[in-house]
């Protein structure tokens, strides 16, 4: 009898221990789930401190530009020429960033980008001449520069599938907060070690916070943003003719320029701007003012406008904001006060830093999530050619009429261009295909 009960005792129990280890194993799949849906914000917020850095170290060339032009002799065109260097580089880079990205994952992609960073800060600040400036600021920092916009966004992406307007705009929002961050500490650092120095120093700090976020940086889950994202990777083509079939599709050619005209339009205003209003009379500190509430006012711009585009439509929105950009630029010619500096320089951040996070929902939207780090990066570069034309522009208006009025208008036409590029934008598919993964004859 004993034997029997045994005997039959021994298929309940091992059938409550198989029960037990189900639901074990769906528990720590629920814990594994609800990590990932706490880390995808850890990763929103690496992106943005990334960001930040890296282009407000980039941008805070526009402090540097009196002073290092007074000190070294060297032309105002040509020390915004490395400006130039830097968007043509990083536009290049940012392209094969973002393929390296989805092949490698992100985190081997920035971690790059911040060692570059530093290392390109730190010979720029030693350089003995303009073309050796060039070659640190406008090369290597413009290298380091791409490493960080495009495969973060793609990387963010990948881990939302609701809500994804707003945390693209948060890690854009970095952006935003460039100008309140490294701008104003480089104004601090200049008059008080010098242009070299304070240069020095900044290289230095990129290292010191880039480095350790980088080593935080994760790829996404799997199954993370579904059922978009999944949606998007079930195509048997091959990947390499889904990113040939984008990239050549219309829907990139109108997002390509829509981006390129935008960053054209407002790379000049935005570079000049400390510079512009120095010469109307405003002290290089309350210039720099100037600079910092224009990015805190595209800090807001991103995130309201994200909002807006969750709610009303990326498109819409996206018009709405080159509208209001354009109108912008042309009202900067006309002023010379720091009040109106202030009150141009809310509306024009809340514009431009707006639209900035929405070409990549819209990317997105027409391409899915498997190749969304190739053709965001290729956008990108189309957008790093625009803002590759202004700082050059701008310099040598500068150089030949000693004004940057005509700078103002034309800046101004070429966002009024980009706003007639925006009107033929497709309506993206609403099902879950995608021109990338979706076979021909797909709607899109």
């Amino acid at each position: 009898m004993p034997e029997t009960h045994q005997s039959q005792t021994q298929p309940l129990d091992a059938a409550l221990s198989l029960d037990d280890r189900r639901r074990g194993g769906r528990r720590r799949r629920d814990d594994h789930e609800g990590d990932g849906r706490n880390y995808r914000w850890v990763l929103v917020a690496l992106g943005a401190l990334m960001t930040c850095v890296a282009l407000g170290a980039m941008f805070s060339l526009a402090v540097f530009l009196e002073p290092l032009t007074l000190q070294s002799g060297w032309s105002r065109t040509g020390v915004s020429s490395a400006m130039t260097l830097d968007f043509l580089v990083m536009g290049l880079a940012g392209f094969g960033w973002g393929a390296a990205s989805d092949r490698y994952g992100p985190r081997l992609v920035v971690l790059t980008g911040a060692i570059l960073l530093g290392l390109g800060l730190v010979l720029a600040s030693r350089a003995g001449s303009l073309q050796g400036f060039q070659l640190a600021y406008g090369v290597i920092v413009g290298l380091a520069a791409g490493a960080f916009f495009a495969p973060m966004i793609a990387a963010v992406t990948k881990w939302f599938d609701t809500g994804r307007g707003l945390a693209v705009s948060l890690v854009s929002a970095g952006m935003g907060l460039a100008p309140m961050t490294i701008s104003p500490l480089a104004g601090w650092l200049i008059p008080q070690y010098g242009w070299r120095t304070a240069m020095a120093l900044i290289g230095v700090l990129a290292w010191a916070l880039l480095i350790p976020a980088a080593l935080l940086v994760r790829s996404a889950p799997a199954g993370a943003g579904a059922p978009a994202a999944a949606a998007a990777s079930v195509s048997p083509d091959p990947a390499g003719d889904s990113v040939s079939r984008a990239l050549s599709s219309p829907q990139f050619i109108v997002l390509g320029l829509t981006f390129f005209l935008c960053c054209a339009a407002h790379s000049g205003p935005i570079f000049h701007m400390v510079s512009y209003a120095m010469l109307c009379g405003v002290s290089m500190m309350a210039a720099v003012s100037v600079y910092s509430l224009q990015g805190l006012a595209g800090l807001a711009g991103r995130l309201l406008l994200g909002v807006l585009a969750d709610r009303l439509g990326v498109r819409r929105v996206l018009l709405a904001g080159l509208l209001i950009q354009a109108f912008a630029i042309a009202t900067y010619a006309f002023i010379d006060r720091l009040g109106e500096f202030y009150a141009m320089g809310v509306v024009f951040g809340l514009a431009y830093g707006g639209v900035m996070p929405l070409y990549a929902v819209l990317a997105r939207e027409y391409f899915g999530q498997r190749i969304m780090g190739t053709v965001f990066g290729a956008a990108t570069m189309m957008s790093s050619l625009g803002m590759a034309i202004g700082p050059l522009a701008g310099g040598w208006v500068y150089d030949a009429f000693h004004a940057y009025t005509s700078l103002y208008i034309g800046s101004a036409a070429v966002a009024l261009g980009a706003v007639a590029i925006a009107l033929t934008f497709p309506a993206p598919s609403r099902g879950p295909a995608r021109l990338a993964g979706a076979p021909s004859g797909s709607p899109v």
